[in-house]
Formats: C-alpha cells, sequence, structure tokens
C-alpha cells in the first residue's frame, strides 16, 4: 500500500473510506506434453479503494485503484473525483464495519516447501499418471500463489492475512482415430501427490473413453447419477437464494422456513456456507469489508434455516452480519457403491455445465461423457442431454455415504437423482 495513502485519505475529511490490498506472489511453470517451456516469478500489488460520502440520508460510493506509480497528487485527484461520484449514489445508509485488528493466516502445506520444489512436485505428481500408449498431458500449468491480502477503513479496521494457493490445469488428451481431449483444473491449499496423481489418472481414462463413446442405441431410462463438480454447482445456486442481498431486493426463490425438498423420498440436505475449509484455496478469515467470517447453516434438513451476507446488507436486514462466504459443505447420505450397483444408473462424468432454474423448475445441460451401467456392464456414451424438474430431483435426491473435496465445495462423491429424462 502507498505509504502515503491513508494519510491523503484523512486529510480529505470524508465520510468514509476502504483501503483493500492484495499482493500476490507467485511462481509458475508451463509444460508442452513433458517439455517445460516456461517458468515465470511474478510479484505484484493490486490496491482499491472506496470513498464513501454521506448525504441526504443516503450513503454512496465509488471506487478506483492506485498503483506504485501513482503520485500523490494523482491520488488526490482520484478521491476528488469518487467524492463526487459518490454524491451521485443513493444507496441506503448503513454504517462501516467499525475497529477490529487482524493479523492471521490461512494454514496451508505449502509453507513447507520451497516454490520451486513444490511446483516440481506438482508436475511430478501429474506426469505419474501420464502412462497410457495413446493418450498424453498435452499441456500443462501450474501455478502456485501466496496471497497477502489487507483491509483498512476509516472506522480503525486494520485486517490482514496470507494464504496460499495452487492452479493445476491439465489437458488430457487421446488419439486413437479421432483425436479428443478434455480439461481439468484442481485449486487447493494442501498438496497431496496422491490424491492430485489420482485425478489425473480418472481424468485420463474419461479422455480415452470420451474418445471410445458413441451415441446410446435407444433410449435410456433410469436414474441420473451426479458428481462432486456438477453437485457444487446445484448446491451452490441453491445456497445463492439465500444471500443477504437477494432478500433485500425481494429476488429470492426461497425464504426462511421453506422446504427446499418437499415430500422427500431422499436423503435431506444440510448445506453450511463456510468463511474456510482445510484444503481449499478459496478459505478466507474476512471478506471484501474486513467482516469476520461466520460458518452458518443455511439449509438444514431440507429446510431453509438461515441467509447469509455482507456488513451492508445484514444492517439492512437486521440479522447478523456472516461475511460473504465462499467455500459450501453438504452433509453425506446413506447411498453407498453397492447400493448405486443394484439398478442401472446413468452417470454423468463430462457436461457443458449444469444448467439449474429455480424458477422454473429445471434441472438439466448437455452431457459429453457419461457411463451407462446396466448392471452388467458400463458403457461410455455421448451426445446426449439430460432435463427435469428441479423439484422432483431434490425430492428424490440420495447422497453418497462418501465425501470428497473439490475446490471450495466438501461433500458428497455422488448423487442419484430421479425423475430426470435423459435425450
Amino acid at each position: 500500500m502507498n505509504t502515503n495513502l491513508k494519510t491523503l485519505l484523512d486529510e480529505a475529511s470524508l465520510s468514509g473510506y476502504k483501503i483493500q490490498t492484495q499482493k500476490t506472489e507467485s511462481y509458475e511453470l508451463f509444460f508442452v506434453h513433458r517439455a517445460l517451456e516456461t517458468v515465470r516469478s511474478t510479484d505484484t500489488v493490486t490496491t482499491y479503494v472506496t470513498v464513501y460520502e454521506d448525504h441526504d440520508g443516503k450513503k454512496g460510493d465509488a471506487s478506483f485503484s492506485v498503483y506504485a506509480s501513482t503520485t500523490d497528487d494523482e491520488i488526490r485527484a482520484l478521491i476528488a473525483s469518487a467524492r463526487e461520484k459518490a454524491k451521485k449514489i443513493e444507496n441506503q445508509y448503513y454504517d462501516l464495519p467499525a475497529a477490529e485488528t487482524l493479523d492471521g493466516a490461512i494454514p496451508s502445506n505449502f509453507t513447507e516447501y520451497d516454490p520451486c520444489d513444490l511446483a516440481s512436485a506438482m508436475a511430478d505428481a501429474v506426469f505419474d499418471a501420464d502412462t497410457y500408449g495413446n493418450g498424453s498431458v498435452n499441456a500443462l500449468e501450474i501455478f502456485i500463489n501466496r496471497y497477502t491480502v489487507s483491509v483498512v477503513n476509516s472506522r480503525g479496521l486494520d485486517k490482514r492475512e496470507v494464504k496460499y494457493g495452487a492452479v493445476v490445469e491439465v489437458i488430457p488428451t487421446w488419439n486413437e482415430g479421432e483425436s479428443v481431449e478434455l480439461y481439468q483444473c484442481e485449486r487447493f491449499n494442501r498438496f497431496d501427490p496422491a490424491a492430485l496423481k489420482a485425478s489425473v489418472e480418472e481424468k485420463m481414462r474419461e479422455v480415452r473413453d470420451r474418445g471410445r463413446a458413441t451415441p446410446p442405441a435407444s433410449p435410456l431410462k433410469c436414474p441420473v447419477v451426479l458428481g462432486p463438480h456438477e453437485l457444487a454447482s446445484l448446491f451452490f445456486d441453491l445456497a445463492g437464494e439465500l444471500g443477504y442481498g437477494g432478500v433485500y431486493a425481494h429476488s429470492n426463490a426461497y425464504s426462511l422456513g421453506d422446504e427446499v425438498q418437499k415430500n422427500c423420498t431422499g436423503d435431506k440436505l444440510t448445506l453450511t456456507m463456510r468463511g474456510s475449509m482445510e484444503g481449499s484455496s478459496a478459505s478466507a478469515l474476512f471478506d471484501g469489508d474486513g467482516t469476520t467470517l461466520t460458518d452458518t447453516t443455511v439449509i438444514e434438513n431440507g429446510v431453509v434455516s438461515h441467509y447469509y451476507g455482507s456488513h451492508r446488507f445484514a444492517q439492512y436486514l437486521n440479522l447478523p452480519a456472516t461475511g460473504q462466504l465462499r467455500c459450501l459443505e453438504a452433509n453425506a447420505g446413506t447411498c453407498s457403491r453397492d447400493d448405486l450397483a443394484r439398478q442401472p444408473y446413468f452417470r454423468c462424468v463430462s457436461m457443458s455445465g449444469l444448467q439449474v432454474d429455480i424458477f422454473n423448475d429445471y434441472i438439466g445441460g448437455e452431457v459429453r461423457l457419461a457411463y451407462y451401467c446396466d448392471g452388467d456392464k458400463t458403457i461410455p456414451v455421448t451426445g446426449i442431454s439430460i432435463s427435469g424438474k428441479l423439484s422432483e430431483a431434490l425430492s428424490s435426491l440420495r447422497l453418497s455415504r462418501d465425501v470428497t473435496c473439490s475446490g471450495n465445495y466438501r461433500g458428497p462423491d455422488f448423487a442419484l437423482l430421479n425423475g430426470i429424462e435423459i435425450v
């Protein structure tokens, strides 16, 4: 942060201000096949200033960026311009978070490694899974980041945290007749070489099967199984309807006490929004306003139990400020893999993106690769879509006993849904 920035803001006699700073130290590797093409190390700082202006019982705000090269005179001009813009904004009045201090860190085993050694170990784990004659890792990019994040405001709030995150992007390719490829992105802040290798091995098998898959010979009628990526998308969509901002704007699909799973015949769903989870690079101690993050269960046993959200909208609704929570945990269920194998099922592996429309009671999407298990054999299929009523899918939901952690999601490894059409 520019050492004079806070002084210049104080001198401007503003109604309020907030300074958000993120320093990112990264170490990056770029491979084409197994050949290391580029090694890059960066050290960047981004600083955003928000100016608040109270007027006519309202609160306005405007933001600008500050760089290391920005002079004091330029900062003064930016402050004056932002102040004029803020005077034109008429948000309902609210107070900024007040005097809190914190200097913390998110636990990560990245601290046990030199960044160069850690990146090399991640590359080794990926290439250890590259053992197929007709398949290969076509491209690999590894980003290891150390973030130092701070929020300071005019009411004495001063918080800082250090956290880590890795992004490993892999493109596995299969060449057996027509060449096909899939994309895999792993995000984590705890390195487990065996887990990374296993994940890439699974994707290598999937790209092999994607090349061999064909459209089903006849219409399929059986339960649909979603994996952790699609479940995370579904559950975040449900939880997103319970944010303070949507409640304040009356745009939320669900309200407190609503049954998300009406006439439930499957496993009751419990969703908890969390500030941090072990292994997740989305973990944080506070949000962009400096609000301390408070874990909140938003759906409990299929019923909406709480809302969650920012300091500002918490004041509007007269509810506790939980902060903007970025991690989600879902409860395990009762469905085992043996239970799954007792009936035919259609397991989605790669989708163009799960589509969920809560207001129109829809769930579906294009399926690029799936496995149809008929009780005797497993057949890779492609060229199909799924479509159904969200309410029926949620009511019949069977959650796996096994739990996995993927990105900012921890929950069932799979879920079985009835009433979904395979077309």
